[in-house]
C-alpha cells in the first residue's frame, strides 16, 4: 500500500498549466452543465495532444481524463470505424 501525502498532491495539481488549443467537440453534458469534451490541449507548455475529459462550463475546473498522441488518436479512430 502506498501512503500518498494529499497536501503534496494538491500543490502539484495547483501548478499544472494548460491551454486549450482547439475545441473539437462535446461528447455529452450532465445536469450540472459539465461537458465531456474532445479538445487539443497543451499541458505545461508541451506540444498539444488530444484530450478527453469533463470540463466545467468556464473551463476553470476539470475532471479526470485521458490524453492521446496523434498516433494514438488515429489508432482509436481505426478501432471505432
Amino acid at each position: 500500500m502506498v501512503d500518498i501525502d494529499s497536501e503534496r498532491i494538491r500543490i502539484i495539481l495547483a501548478n499544472i498549466e494548460y491551454e486549450i488549443i482547439e475545441e473539437i467537440g462535446v461528447l455529452s453534458e450532465n445536469a450540472r452543465g459539465w461537458r465531456k469534451e474532445l479538445n487539443k490541449v497543451s499541458w505545461n507548455g508541451r506540444p498539444p495532444k488530444y484530450d478527453i475529459r469533463d470540463w466545467s462550463e468556464d473551463h476553470e475546473k476539470m475532471g479526470k481524463g485521458i490524453t492521446l498522441t496523434d498516433e494514438e488518436a488515429e489508432a482509436l479512430k481505426k478501432l471505432l470505424d
